[in-house]
């Protein structure tokens, strides 16, 4: 374990070297653009090739959708402990999200003149749900049930399958439980092209939600421009900062939790305000890792992405925040501390408070959606909410009156500029 200190000489050029291992190498951008490009030229048959490369699903075009007798198959075979969770998440989901719901408003400005917005959904989304290591059951819940509140028309959802053509019955169930009909056993970058270009089986979306790993990511940053994508949301962060109230196995156990992603590209944090605490907890990492199922892939996390930072002030806690933008940020700390790091973080996802409020609550059930900002995107994208699936326009209506006493800024304005159409569109009105 890598081990920065923040009264180092060279503390803040080695945290941002640190930082930059999550820039995608120039590798990976070129597998994506030579596959975006390929599915925009050979459509399905693109995409059907790919899938058999990379999932080892060999898939006819007809047979990308998942047919509505197959989700309703998933459900029926669902354990009712599973159902009952599904359920238990999907309604702290709603309620937390139909508090963002954006509403139409109309005011009248200094002219008399009545403005105002209107919210509409987009028309056709794309949901993009890992399923390729572990099937992400959760994003289905995180980003589909924000789509219905919001209104979307078209909610399609595309996942990888496995190599024979199956989707886990958990994913299946939950998209059931949320009404959601079009469904495509496709992912990968393939997926990302797919939904930015449209083929002859699948018609393009307006815009990407969902995370993934880096080859997505990437795929998502390339399609933008084409289509919309919500954010950048890549491989899992976790950042800890942990004072001496931390308890130690609870913040080790959060690190795996984070680290088990297990793609290699995972960042994991922890800063302390001593050595003793990072000591404790890197023994407590050693310790609950052979209890864990996937500790070979945790384990090259651990080895590569994992980095323990002493600060011994608060100020320095939030300004290391601050700049990393983690995906998921635990305040194992005092409350005083915690309330002072919750003013003072102002790019992380989302901040879990104090010793009981382990990330996996947010990732599961707690409400918000866990599709978050990654690879120091957080600096300027916020987590998934209602108003992403949403477009908003203005509005804006003038009488007589009104345009009589627009008219000299609009005339002024139009001098400054040289736009004399301009000026003259508005002046014709008052003649």
């Amino acid at each position: 374990m890598r081990t920065l200190r923040f009264s180092s000489r060279t503390f803040h050029d080695d945290l941002a070297a640190f930082c930059r291992g999550s820039v995608v190498p120039k590798e990976i951008a070129d597998a994506v653009t030579a596959i975006l490009a390929d599915v925009r030229i050979r459509g399905d048959e693109a995409v059907g090739d790919y899938a058999a490369k990379f999932d080892g699903a060999k898939l006819q075009a007809r047979e990308f959708r998942v047919k509505p007798a197959e989700l309703a198959a998933a459900a029926k075979r669902l354990p009712a402990a599973e159902r009952r969770a599904l359920v238990a998440a999907r309604d702290n989901i709603i309620a937390f999200n139909q508090r963002g719901l954006s509403r139409g408003w109309t005011a009248k400005n200094s002219h008399g003149a009545v403005v105002g917005e209107k919210f509409d959904p987009i028309r056709r989304v794309g949901l993009y749900v890992p399923g390729g290591q572990v099937p992400l059951v959760s994003t289905v819940l995180m980003t589909a049930t924000l789509a219905t509140i919001a209104g979307c028309p078209e909610i399609a959802v595309f996942t990888p399958s496995d190599t024979r053509g199956k989707v886990a019955d958990g994913l299946l169930a939950a998209l059931q439980l949320i009404g959601i009909s079009e469904v495509y056993r496709v992912g990968g970058v393939q997926a990302i092209g797919a939904m930015a270009y449209g083929t002859v089986t699948i018609p393009p979306v307006d815009k990407i939600f969902g995370p993934g790993n880096a080859y997505v990511c990437e795929a998502k940053r390339q399609v933008f421009g084409t289509v919309g994508v919500d954010s950048l949301p890549g491989p899992s962060e976790v950042m800890i900062i942990a004072d001496d109230t931390a308890r130690a196995d609870f913040a080790a156990a959060d690190l795996l939790a984070q680290a088990e992603h297990g793609s290699g590209r995972e960042k994991i944090y922890l800063v302390a305000n001593s050595e003793k605490i990072i000591a404790a907890v890197a023994a407590e990492v050693e310790l609950q890792l052979r209890l864990i199922r996937r500790s070979e892939k945790t384990q090259r996390v651990l080895a590569e992405g994992f980095v323990a930072i002493e600060a011994t002030t608060l100020a320095q806690a939030a300004e290391i925040a601050n700049y990393v933008a983690p995906e998921h940020l635990e305040l194992l700390v005092k409350p005083s501390a915690a309330k002072t790091l919750t003013k003072l973080v102002t790019t992380a996802g989302a901040i879990m408070i104090g010793n009981d409020t382990p990330t996996a609550l947010g990732d599961f059930t707690a409400g918000p959606s866990h599709v978050l900002p990654t690879g120091r995107a957080g600096r300027f994208f916020s987590g998934l909410r209602v108003a992403d699936f949403v477009r908003r326009t203005s509005l804006i209506r003038y009488d007589r009156a009104s345009v009589r006493r627009g008219e000299p800024v609009v005339a002024a304005f139009a001098t400054m500029e040289q736009l004399d159409a301009h000026g003259r569109s508005v002046k014709i009105r008052t003649l």
